[in-house]
């Protein structure tokens, strides 16, 4: 039998906060391709590959990329591993780490530059996540046998087609980089945070092992 994950506990504090019957029945239509994706992997015994797509590969398909993977090992699904890339690279935005960091994820910087890696961890005894800005089909991320999950409607829309994806699902997420420079910044940041762990933790959820 698998051994539970312990998430942090900040994390976990923050995971007993979420409300499931408080995400809209149409948001829950919108994420059953994911849960279903997974559910024929689980039951074929097969690896579980996510990749969360977002044209910058700097917001919210880290914050997908991260939420899923610590909801993974919280729900004991195993051989899940969840990937993040974009249509251009650019930075994980430094807010993001900010707002993870604050929810109670342990980031370290380990390479610095334009475009810097971070290391992200949920459990202590579970691998992190690695967190930097790339290509969807970047060589971290898998070629074949993957869920494409777009994060954000101009990548849904500029890219109808990913090579090597098994499945290509839309779950698209407003952009908190609209309130870049306002007063409202990091509020909308935690909020769009939380949103995603809130979907990303229902999904694994409702995954039967």
């Amino acid at each position: 039998m698998q051994t539970p994950t312990v998430l942090f506990p900040k994390i976990e504090k923050t995971v007993s906060a979420f409300n499931f019957d408080a995400v809209p029945a149409e948001r829950k239509e919108v994420l059953q391709p994911i849960i279903d994706f997974i559910q024929s992997k689980v039951k074929s015994h097969a690896a579980i590959r996510l990749n969360l797509i977002c044209t910058h590969n700097s917001r919210r398909s880290h914050l997908a990329q991260v939420w899923a993977q610590a909801a993974a090992a919280h729900h004991k699904i195993q051989n899940a591993t969840c990937y993040s890339g974009g249509t251009e690279v650019t930075a994980m935005f430094p807010m993001i780490a900010e707002i993870l960091q604050e929810s109670g994820f342990k980031i370290k910087t380990i390479a610095e530059g334009n475009n810097p890696v971070y290391t992200i961890k949920y459990a202590e005894n579970e691998l992190p996540v690695i967190g930097f800005s790339k290509l969807y089909s970047d060589d971290y991320n898998p070629e074949t046998g993957f869920a494409a999950i777009m994060t954000c409607s101009e990548a849904d829309g500029g890219c109808p087609f990913i090579s090597g994806a098994e499945k290509r699902i839309p779950i698209t997420y407003d952009d908190p980089k609209e309130f870049d420079q306002t007063p409202l910044q990091k509020e909308k940041y935690f909020e769009r945070s939380l949103q995603i762990g809130t979907e990303m933790f229902y999904v694994f959820s409702q995954i039967n092992k």
